[in-house]
């Protein structure tokens, strides 16, 4: 009897595709963490407590301000 195998051509680059596809995944989990460490150590100047105290002295400014309405009649 002659027996007929046939062979999937994605199963003999499978390992092949694991490896690249975990490359990607700790590729993209590594960029994550590093900025992640990045702006831990280098904060963005607008979290700092002094731009804090000046944001709430502008909204006590306004919110101290009188407001005068109108309203006309027809």
């Amino acid at each position: 009897m002659n027996r007929k195998t046939t062979f999937s051509a994605i199963g003999g680059y499978q390992p092949f595709l694991f490896c690249i596809g975990m490359y990607f995944v700790a590729l993209f989990f590594s960029i994550f963490i590093c900025s992640a460490i990045f702006y831990a150590v280098n904060p963005k100047k607008s979290n700092l407590a002094g731009e804090s105290n000046r944001a709430s002295q502008k909204t006590a400014m306004i919110s101290s301000q009188q407001v005068v309405m109108t309203v006309a009649g027809k």
